[in-house]
């Protein structure tokens, strides 16, 4: 547990020094999808659930706090309380419908439901379509917070992914976490000692697209855009990718993954549709060479979970 808040504060020295070195936009993104793998790590880590549908509260999020903000003139604490009060609600209806199944009937369910998701924003008149919600403004944080400066809005996004990691750390460490991963390893012999796992799998869920919500809200306001790219199926098999790449099942590797795959976008932009190939062939060399991850394999070489 030692070692886990040593990795914790140095995990929050970086990213607080960062914007002195690298340019700021480009760690809010990471920071968003670092909050979003790490909610979905919640999910598949540590309940076992595999969803390929987790881009549908991303962007519902998203969507719901873009047009807030913009047509209704919510301020940001709202905007994004809003956005992220809605990726709850709809976990909570997903959940209801796809909770009692298991394995791949799980994870089919909800790739049907994000898709279902998809298309009812591409012919929505609110999202504009392939356009978007574009020019979304920031405003002002609790009214004087100006999120106009990019450093107030990089310490922002900060304070909003600490608390969303310091959430699910506290949860892993809880007693229902620890029966999370119990009906991970064994579903029969949680059940055989008393527990409701469908309710256990259940609150992941809600609170895995609760989180998920909460960075997409962010991003919106971020990147004033909410697009249909944030809830298309490629979105959810991204997240699954930085999951895998960082460590499934460990604390920190949703974060390494989300850095590792933000960083080859960025930087491997001129490369155009190559990207997605370089992406395909380092990620097929990391399961091959590091199967459980990059900071799976750091913790499994010290001896001590990460």
């Amino acid at each position: 547990m030692r070692h886990q808040k040593i990795a914790l504060l140095v995990m929050l020295a970086i990213f607080a020094a960062a914007p002195l070195v690298v340019y700021p936009v480009f760690m809010m993104k990471v920071m968003c999808f670092a909050l979003f793998a790490c909610a979905f790590n919640l999910l598949i880590g540590f309940g076992g659930l595999l969803s390929f549908g987790h881009a549908m509260f991303l962007g519902t999020a998203g969507y719901i706090t873009a047009h807030a903000a913009k047509e209704w003139g919510f301020p940001p604490e709202l905007a994004i309380l809003l956005g992220t009060g809605a990726a709850f609600l709809l976990g909570v209806i997903t959940g209801l419908l796809a909770i009692r199944r298991q394995g791949i009937y799980f994870a089919m369910i909800t790739l049907a439901l994000a898709q279902m998701i998809y298309f009812f924003y591409l012919q929505a008149p609110f999202t504009h379509g392939e356009d978007g919600i574009q020019s979304v403004p920031r405003g002002k944080l609790f009214g004087f917070i100006d999120l106009g400066n990019i450093m107030t809005m990089y310490y922002t996004v900060l304070v909003i992914f600490f608390a969303g990691f310091l959430l699910i750390w506290r949860t892993i460490h809880s007693p229902f976490g620890q029966v999370l991963k119990a009906i991970r390893e064994n579903e029969q012999r949680a059940i055989s000692l008393g527990y409701d796992t469908t309710h256990y799998k259940f609150q992941a869920y809600v609170l895995s697209a609760t989180l998920a919500g909460l960075a997409g809200a962010t991003k919106a306001i971020v990147f004033q855009l909410a697009s249909l790219t944030d809830v298309h199926w490629t979105m959810s098999g991204e997240v699954v990718l930085m999951t895998l790449l960082g460590g499934l099942g460990t604390i920190f590797g949703p974060v390494v993954g989300a850095l590792i795959i933000i960083t080859m976008e960025n930087y491997l932009a001129q490369l155009g549709a190559w990207v997605t190939i370089v992406q395909g062939a380092i990620f097929v060399v990391c399961v091959l060479t590091f199967r459980r991850g990059v900071v799976g394999e750091i913790a499994h070489f010290l001896k001590k979970p990460l």
